[in-house]
């Protein structure tokens, strides 16, 4: 067995990586995190260091890559169906963060400043497909 790791994923949080982790080393393939706890320390880096990577050996990297292709990227309900947008009806949407006022600027702000994760954040999802933002409320 090869000591050849391969990266196929990152994700911005540890949390992110912890699931796809789970997923992969149920199927029998050897993971490993790199950058988990780093990140884990100071959330604000993961942007400039390129996130939590998710390694596999190299013998294993198209079968981790088929498993990840089957899990849907795209946001469901509570009830776990497909969001569509109501403008098109594609089911290629994603939920964002956003900031679209005084408030969850400030608050965006003030943890920056104080080092702290976001207290306020405002949400919206958006369709791949037509550009369209939209809450479900």
């Amino acid at each position: 067995m090869s000591n050849t790791f391969t990266t196929i994923a990152r994700f911005n949080y540890s949390s992110e990586a912890q699931i796809i982790k789970g997923r992969l080393e149920a199927d029998g393939i050897a993971v490993f995190l790199s950058d988990e706890f780093t990140i884990d320390t100071d959330p604000l880096v993961s942007q400039a260091i390129g996130g939590v990577k998710i390694k596999v050996p190299q013998e294993q990297a198209e079968k981790a890559k088929s498993i990840l292709e089957s899990i849907s990227k795209y946001s469901l309900t509570n009830e776990g169906k497909t969001i569509n947008c109501p403008n098109c009806n594609n089911e290629s949407v994603q939920l964002f963060s956003t900031i679209n006022s005084i408030k969850s600027l400030l608050a965006f702000l003030t943890s920056i400043f104080l080092r702290l994760l976001p207290f306020y954040t405002k949400y919206e999802y958006k369709c791949e497909a037509c550009n369209t933002n939209f809450n479900l409320e």
